[in-house]
């Protein structure tokens, strides 16, 4: 009942008066990344949702999109921006995501949205992380974000699909204003975001 009925409307309501609130530190940080970077300060990416569902996410782009003399694109240390640095490390960049919730695509609670072609790379356990909508937050970002490994960041979107209730969500909510007022987690390692999935070990 949650899920189905409770939940979107907190979403809804909570991702509405956010926005507002927000809409002026959007505007600048909108204004400062497109002079930074001379152009879209957004950056618009496919994901798949509840279901497998393509939606397309929108975040405030932190990188140029740089390439080497052989077209490869550049490592991400080298193609983040100054202004980028800073709206990542205060977590600036996910705020356009509330769109993403008042459009329904998005929760903001759930398991962050992957990329597609992670896709097929799912076992049948790990693609249950699918059967809720994907959030701006979720159980893995506050258990150690992009310093956990790819089994440990599944096993708590599984764990969180399972326990789903109006107490987790509220203690995600917290916990990651805390973690964003400290700043803890942003980078995996040396990695400016974490490693790709490249499957599951046999």
């Amino acid at each position: 009942m949650y899920e189905q009925f409770t939940k979107p409307i907190l979403d809804y309501s909570i991702a509405l008066v956010m926005f507002l609130l927000l809409s002026p530190v959007i505007l600048l940080v909108s204004i400062l990344l497109a002079i930074s970077h001379r152009g879209n300060p957004f950056f618009l990416q496919e994901r798949p949702g509840k279901d497998g569902k393509i939606f397309q996410i929108i975040k405030f782009k932190t990188m140029r999109d740089l390439t080497d003399v052989n077209g490869k694109q550049l490592s991400d240390y080298e193609r983040l921006t100054l202004m980028g640095k800073i709206v990542r490390k205060t977590s600036l960049d996910e705020i356009p995501q509330l769109l993403n919730v008042l459009k329904g695509e998005m929760s903001l609670v759930g398991p962050r949205p992957l990329l597609p072609e992670y896709w097929t790379l799912y076992s049948e356990e790990q693609r249950r992380r699918h059967d809720v909508k994907p959030g701006i937050t979720g159980w893995a970002q506050i258990n150690g974000r992009n310093a956990l490994s790819w089994e440990e960041k599944f096993r708590y979107d599984l764990e969180y699909v399972d326990k789903i209730s109006p107490r987790m969500d509220a203690k995600i909510v917290l916990v990651t204003l805390e973690k964003v007022v400290k700043r803890h987690g942003v980078n995996a390692n040396n990695y400016m975001t974490m490693e790709a999935f490249k499957g599951n070990v046999a």
